[in-house]
């Protein structure tokens, strides 16, 4: 039986500071799980236990966690090349994992069986819209100030020097499929490639894993769902009223993905998106090969700035 992954777990990052990141995340909508002397995890709305691990170290991208669909799942990671066997996981959540190396020497983690936690409280309030113009009736908008209301995370992003290389390893290795490749001049030059989990019949978010070329590996960027447009917007407002971190790129909405979007570094220089609004694929969706004209388009908003196109942070 081959693996699988059923979604993206948790970004694993290092840094030297757990007060300094506990802040940045606090304002960016994360809520903290739990906290040790050497590390820090942080969650959001849905039941997991944690989206964001934080070790304490000099600032690093560490690894990517993966959600395996079932038991069996987990002891078919073990048949990756390189694997490790099953070990249990002694940190906060618990669990089971795999770990592997992917092609550019960065940890891949299989879990399983990590703790659930009760769904926190969420502000909500309905949009009256050209399809249901009262939706809301009766009920005034009255939005409430403060950050963004992260509610899972929903993708990494990785650069590589062999884009080709590595996401054949992410797609024949995790069971990803090919949403979106985007090229350059010529379908044989690719630039980069959205892959999603193949879970069949089921709906599933238009990508978890982005590959792009670059000259050296690392993180481009964490990226998070919340809970609907507005919240991209207050904690766009929220974020910018600290004063304290840099706006990478946005608000827009992508053309791939079709997300409003709006990206910002952590004190480190490591990105973090929020997003509302995905596509949602299966297996019935099949891929495509675009051009980078229309692969790194937004359909309203600035284009990528090129600091955003080259951020990598080992």
């Amino acid at each position: 039986m081959a693996l699988k992954i059923k979604d993206i777990a948790y970004g694993r990052l290092r840094a030297p500071d757990l007060d300094v990141m506990e802040e940045f995340l606090t304002n960016f909508g994360l809520v903290r799980a739990a906290r040790t002397p050497k590390a820090l995890y942080m969650r959001g709305t849905d039941p997991s236990h944690h989206l964001h691990v934080t070790e304490l170290g000099e600032p690093k991208f560490v690894s990517l966690g993966w959600h395996a669909g079932s038991e069996d799942d987990l002891k078919a990671a073990t048949k990756i090349p390189g694997a490790s066997g099953i070990e249990n996981i002694d940190e906060p959540g618990g669990g089971k994992r795999v770990r592997v190396k992917e092609p550019n020497g960065y940890e891949m983690e299989i879990v399983y069986g990590m703790e659930k936690v009760p769904e926190l409280p969420v502000r909500y309030q309905h949009v009256n819209s050209g399809i249901d113009p009262h939706k809301r009736k009766g009920e005034v908008m009255r939005l409430t100030k403060g950050p963004s209301q992260v509610k899972r995370i929903a993708h990494g992003v990785i650069a590589s020097p062999d884009v080709v290389g590595t996401t054949k390893w992410f797609r024949d290795n995790l069971g990803l499929v090919q949403s979106d490749d985007v090229f350059i001049g010529s379908p044989d030059n690719l630039l980069g490639t959205f892959s999603r989990p193949d879970q069949g019949d089921d709906y599933v978010d238009h990508h978890t894993f982005f590959c792009f070329k670059h000259d050296f590996a690392g993180l481009n960027h964490l990226s998070f769902e919340v809970h609907d447009i507005d919240d991209v917007f207050l904690g766009h407002e929220h974020l910018k009223r600290t004063g304290k971190y840099e706006h990478l790129w946005g608000i827009g909405r992508h053309l791939l993905g079709s997300q409003v979007y709006d990206y910002w570094a952590d004190p480190y220089g490591r990105g973090h998106e929020h997003w509302a609004d995905s596509d949602r694929l299966n297996a019935r969706n099949e891929g495509h090969l675009v051009p980078i004209e229309e692969g790194l388009a937004s359909q309203w908003g600035d284009q990528p700035p090129e600091k955003f196109m080259h951020l990598v942070t080992p």
